[in-house]
C-alpha cells in the first residue's frame, strides 16, 4: 500500500516537473532568441538579413557591432534618458501620492472617507488607456503636448487611486504606535514621516517598483501624446518606430539590441528588491 502510494506520488511529481520544464522552455525560448539575435552580425561586413534559414545564429555570426551601433549611430541614448527622467519623476510623485492617500484612508476618520474609497475603487476598474485621447487634448490646450512634463503629469496625476495595497499594509501596523506618539506630542504629519514610513520599507519598495515600471514600459500614452516629436520619444515608442516598414531593413537589429538594453535596468532593480517586493504584496493583502 505504501509502496503503491509512493510510486503514484513519484509518477505524479515526475509528470509535473516535465510539464513545468516544457512550459519553462516555451517561455524562455523567445527571450533566448532575442538575446542571441541581438548579437548577430553579417560576417561579410554588411547589414544582416532580417530572416535567416536557421533558428539561432552561428558562433561565427556573433559580435558586438549591433550594440556599438545602437549607442553611436542612433537616438537610442536620448530616448533612454527621456524614459529614465520621466520614470524617476513619475515614480517620486506617484509614490508619495499613493503612500499619503493610503495613510489617510487607513488612519483618519472623516465623513467622506467611505465614498472616496468606493469612488477610488470604481475608477480603478477602468483601464487607463480609455482616457488617452482626452488627456492628449487637455495637454494640447495647456500647451504641454509632445513634452516630457506632460507625460509626467499623466503618469502621476491619478496615482493616488492605487492606494489599496498600501492601505492594507498600513492597516497591519498597530494603532497603539500612533496613540503613543500623539501622547508624546507628535502630530499626524510627524507620525507619518517619522514613525509609519520607517516601518514600511516593504510597501515603499513595492510602490516604488510599480510606479517606476509603469512609465518605463508604457507605449500607448507615449504614442498619442508625443505624436511625431522623435526627440521626445521614450524607448518603447522609439523601438516601435524601428519596426515600421521604412526602418525595418536597417534598424531591426538595433531594435533587438535596444530591447535587451532597456530590460537590463528594470530586471536588475527587481531582482535586487525582490524580497521587499514580495513582503509588500503579501502584507498589503492581509487586511483591507
Amino acid at each position: 500500500m505504501i509502496k503503491s502510494y509512493k510510486l503514484r506520488r513519484t509518477l505524479a511529481n515526475t509528470f509535473i516537473y516535465i510539464l513545468l520544464a516544457v512550459l519553462g522552455i516555451i517561455w524562455l525560448f523567445p527571450l533566448v532568441w532575442l538575446v542571441m539575435h541581438s548579437f548577430r552580425i553579417d560576417p561579410n561586413g554588411g547589414t544582416p538579413a532580417i530572416l535567416t534559414d536557421h533558428l539561432l545564429p552561428y558562433v561565427s555570426e556573433l559580435g558586438f557591432d549591433n550594440y556599438i551601433g545602437l549607442f553611436t549611430e542612433t537616438q537610442f541614448m536620448q530616448w533612454f534618458w527621456n524614459t529614465l527622467f520621466v520614470a524617476i519623476c513619475s515614480c517620486i510623485i506617484s509614490s508619495l501620492s499613493i503612500l499619503m492617500v493610503a495613510y489617510a484612508f487607513s488612519r483618519l476618520r472623516f465623513k467622506a472617507r467611505k465614498p472616496f474609497i468606493n469612488v477610488g475603487m470604481i475608477m480603478g476598474m477602468f483601464p487607463g488607456f480609455m482616457t488617452t485621447i482626452a488627456l492628449y487634448y487637455i495637454l494640447k490646450m495647456m500647451g504641454m503636448s509632445q513634452t516630457l512634463l506632460g507625460l509626467i503629469l499623466c503618469y502621476s496625476g491619478g496615482a493616488g487611486l492605487g492606494y489599496l495595497v498600501a492601505k492594507g499594509f498600513f492597516d497591519t501596523i498597530p494603532r497603539a504606535l500612533d496613540e503613543a506618539a500623539t501622547i508624546d506630542g507628535a502630530n499626524r504629519n510627524q507620525i507619518f514621516w517619522k514613525i509609519i514610513l520607517p516601518m514600511s520599507k516593504p510597501i515603499i519598495v513595492y510602490t516604488v517598483l510599480t510606479t517606476f515600471i509603469s512609465p518605463w514600459c508604457d507605449f500607448i500614452l507615449v504614442r498619442i501624446v508625443m505624436g511625431d516629436n522623435v526627440s521626445r520619444y521614450t524607448v518603447s515608442r522609439g523601438l516601435w518606430m524601428w519596426t515600421d516598414k521604412e526602418y525595418k531593413a536597417d534598424y531591426y537589429r538595433y531594435f533587438l539590441s535596444g530591447s535587451v538594453v532597456v530590460a537590463i535596468p528594470i530586471t536588475a532593480l527587481f531582482l535586487y528588491l525582490q524580497k521587499y517586493y514580495v513582503e509588500g504584496v503579501t502584507a498589503g493583502g492581509v487586511k483591507g
